[in-house]
């Protein structure tokens, strides 16, 4: 009896150690009276905010005027339509979000001939350059007027942190295979739920599904494979905004739109955008890449939600940085460009991008 004792308050102890004791903020996201909150606690928010930091620009832009950076370097192939001056700070900036800090510019280029596109660094970099700038124009439903820069996802890594890359395939047959269930695995969080959960939506094509419109599986079933993955699916999307289901759906009917907040509109097309930049973009660098810079079947790493967002639901706390870079907006009309300076008797510098 004394040992039962001597062991409740340990047994307490450690189911209490589970708990989040720090204190809580609610917000609500849907309709009043629906149980639509997000509940954080404030140690939550307090470190979000810190993951969420925005560095500074290099130095102030005066002006978006002046020569343009082709009459000044040779090989500028994407960022054309900038001024010498912009094209500077901007890859300033690249070497603060992305370049390892011991490398600098020499992680891209190489410093006896700038202009040189021997490294593959340089490659990728004009590729994601334009896959920047065709997100802030193309998939502004997603994301917004805010859009999005190289540090919405590197945040100071040459990888980010926060992606992925093709599983294994499962043994043809029925002997061995398990249809990628009952193996512990992250992306579903070591349930027991279907862990190939990104390819068959942010590359292939699937539709999030998870219930039959009709009652025993007529006109259109739904099987429940289906439901486990999209459940699988919708872990990752929550962890990575940070929130819970109700952010977009209301319990009461989860397939239902007109019960379902705005935030699920802007989430189905960042489904189509990450799956429109893994084909148009990401994947096809496979072939440029090293191995040292791919997953374990060599393909490319591809992103998801968790690479942007990274806690929160809005990345970077909603902050835009294009005001700063308002290069990654998009391409200068060609109107713009024409009233930039001529620069026909500028010398060339040989230590181009």
């Amino acid at each position: 009896m004394k040992m039962i004792r001597s062991t409740i308050p340990l047994v307490a102890l450690t189911v209490l150690a589970g708990c989040e004791l720090s204190p809580k903020v609610s917000q609500q996201t849907g309709y009043r009276g629906t149980g639509m909150d997000q509940i954080h606690t404030v140690a939550a928010l307090d470190k979000a905010k810190a993951a969420n930091f925005i560095p500074p620009a290099p130095y102030p832009l005066e002006s978006r005027d002046g020569p343009l950076a082709t009459s000044q370097y040779q090989n500028v192939k994407v960022l054309n339509d900038l001024s010498a001056d912009e094209f500077n700070r901007l890859m300033g900036s690249f070497n603060d979000w992305v370049a390892p800090k011991e490398e600098g510019c020499n992680y891209c280029h190489n410093p006896e001939n700038m202009a040189s596109d021997e490294k593959y660094q340089k490659i990728v970099a004009r590729r994601m350059i334009e896959m920047t700038r065709h997100i802030n124009t193309e998939w502004q439903p997603h994301v917004k007027q805010t859009g999005v820069t190289c540090w919405t996802c590197h945040r100071g890594n040459a990888l980010p942190t926060y992606k992925w890359s093709s599983l294994a395939p499962e043994p043809a047959g029925i002997r061995g295979n398990r249809h990628g269930q009952n193996a512990p695995n992250k992306n579903v969080g070591y349930a027991s739920l279907p862990n190939n959960i990104y390819e068959p939506y942010l590359l292939a094509s699937q539709n999030v599904r998870v219930e039959s419109p009709t009652a025993y599986g007529k006109g259109g079933a739904i099987p429940i494979q289906s439901a486990e993955q999209t459940y699988g699916l919708m872990m990752r999307v929550s962890t990575a905004l940070g929130v819970n289901c109700t952010y977009c759906h209301n319990t009461n009917g989860f397939a239902s739109w007109t019960h379902s907040t705005p935030a699920r509109v802007t989430a189905w097309h960042g489904i189509r955008l990450a799956r429109d930049i893994n084909n148009a973009y990401l994947q096809p660098l496979g072939s440029v890449l090293p191995a040292s810079q791919k997953g374990s079947l060599g393909d490319a790493y591809k992103v998801n939600c968790a690479t942007c967002h990274q806690g929160v639901n809005k990345p970077l706390g909603g902050v835009s940085m294009l005001k700063d870079h308002p290069a990654l907006a998009g391409p200068r009309s060609a109107a713009m460009a024409a009233t930039a300076p001529a620069t026909a008797g500028a010398g060339v510098k040989t230590g181009a991008r």
